[in-house]
């Protein structure tokens, strides 16, 4: 007896012209967007010492994050996993669902941000302003589980960018923020930086970097800066894939209670744990320095970086160090630019303030 061809053909134009559609709006936000700024700390002349930031701040919904949203839009897309009039759910410390949100609209689909109720209320404003709603949960762990749930409930697609942030992002180029960086270094006096200092809070940003300067065959090392309760730093030194922290970062944006998917260990060459109080610390003197509010999650990378510029120093060595600038500083004028925040969280900054300026005036050597 003759087989029959068996043919299921589930194609949908209508779907399709929405998609291409899409696809479109996303990439022509890449194309209004301007490439951030490279700013440079001011430091000693004669140390031979540059540090530059990639001031993230400047895209158009604030933070690091609208490269991630952008990137996994996209990829979300491009898999047909986002479809019209359903849902984007996503887990966020806020800063992803911003800009989220800010896809989301741009393409006209409904989408739920799901955070911890700790979350800073600008931030939530934010969300509401690009059209989005929040889910809020009292324990940060709970924001994977709520998610899976709620996108099972609408028949929405939960994002999940601690698993998909390091595939969405080409990390081979492709205006990444790794070749941003070097394109943005080529005409300074070290345009080959001896470090480049990233923090983790799905792991993505520290992947593509780590990736792109391995795939150029440069010699810049990176360094992962994580701040307390955040499982990482010890997931890294430990090779624990299984780490946990049962408490949720007091610093937006960066660390994490598991060792999420997108982290990718063996790409860092190094990772510092990092005192909230010198996270707070770094980012009020990087005030006085540049005039410029920054999240603490800048905070975190910035005194890293001092770190390692007092390191270079002790050693003689000149070169370039860069960390980043993730997001502004007046989505966080009730927590880390508070006073009374930061005494009802027991976090006294003194002392690394002090220490920092100490070391920007050379009157000290190193950082503790």
């Amino acid at each position: 007896m003759a087989l029959h061809t068996v043919d299921v053909d589930r194609s949908d134009l209508e779907y399709r012209a929405w998609l291409k559609e899409a696809v479109r709006k996303v990439q022509a936000d890449a194309n209004r967007s301007a490439d951030t700024h490279l700013l440079r700390f001011p430091l000693p002349e004669e140390w031979g010492i540059d540090l530059y930031l990639k001031d993230e701040s400047t895209h158009p919904t604030g933070s690091l994050k609208h490269r991630l949203a952008r990137s996994l839009f996209l990829y979300g897309l491009c898999n047909g996993w986002i479809r019209p009039g359903k849902p984007v759910i996503e887990a966020s410390s806020g800063s992803t669902a911003v800009s989220e949100a800010y896809f989301a609209k741009l393409i006209g689909v409904p989408f739920i941000a799901v955070m911890a109720r700790t979350t800073s209320r600008a931030k939530i404003e934010l969300i509401e302003f690009h059209g989005g709603r929040c889910h809020l949960v009292d324990n940060p762990c709970e924001v994977y589980d709520a998610s899976t749930r709620l996108a099972e409930e609408t028949g929405g697609h939960y994002m999940d960018q601690f698993t998909y942030a390091e595939r969405a992002t080409d990390w081979r180029g492709n205006n990444n923020i790794a070749e941003s960086v070097f394109a943005q270094l080529r005409l300074e006096p070290h345009p080959e930086p001896a470090w480049i200092v990233a923090t983790a809070g799905t792991g993505g940003t520290s992947a593509t970097i780590a990736r792109y300067v391995h795939y150029m065959q440069f010699d810049t090392r990176i360094c992962v800066a994580d701040p307390e309760n955040s499982c990482f730093f010890e997931g890294w030194v430990n090779h624990d894939p299984e780490a946990t922290c049962p408490t949720g970062s007091r610093i937006e944006g960066i660390g994490r209670p598991r060792m999420e998917p997108s982290f990718v260990p063996g790409a860092v060459d190094r990772m510092m744990k990092v005192p909230d109080a010198a996270s707070i610390a770094a980012v009020r003197v990087l005030e006085d320095a540049l005039g410029k509010k920054a999240g603490a999650s800048t905070g975190t990378g910035l005194w890293s970086a001092l770190r390692i510029v007092a390191e270079m120093r002790a050693a003689g060595q000149v070169g370039s160090v860069v960390t980043l600038i993730c997001d502004p500083g007046d989505r966080y004028l009730d927590k880390y630019y508070s006073d009374a925040w930061l005494a009802e969280q027991g976090i006294d900054i003194t002392a690394y303030v002090a220490e920092l300026e100490d070391f920007l005036a050379g009157t000290s050597i190193g950082l503790g």
